[in-house]
């Protein structure tokens, strides 16, 4: 059984709706529009928690929450010979494995 609870939400602002958008990244086209932002959080995460019921009453195997999904820590990155070196060098420049340079850039994007 799914934990509804254990989902990613976050709320944003809706210019062009002038209101609150509850959002769930385990289900994209899923969204509760609202005045609040409580209202919002509290309207997502009711819509989520309706359709995992939904999907277990019918056999349906609802997606696993990303925070009860376990990483490695690792990913493979196709890129461009160009890039590669390029990389390469600049991390050569700061004394520095490829690998650290890339952790680093990544986690600042965040």
């Amino acid at each position: 059984m799914i934990m509804a609870d254990h989902y990613t939400y976050r709320v944003t602002w809706s210019a062009e709706d002038e209101e609150f958008v509850g959002l769930c990244t385990e289900f994209p086209s899923l969204s509760w529009l609202a005045l609040t932002h409580d209202e919002a959080f509290a309207g997502i995460r009711e819509l989520v928690a309706d359709c995992v019921a939904d999907m277990e009453a019918n056999g349906e195997t609802p997606p696993e929450p990303m925070a009860d999904r376990a990483y490695s820590g690792r990913f493979v990155v196709r890129l461009p010979p160009e890039t590669h070196r390029a990389l390469a060098m600049k991390a050569a420049e700061e004394g520095v494995s490829l690998n650290r340079l890339i952790s680093a850039r990544l986690a600042t994007d965040l």
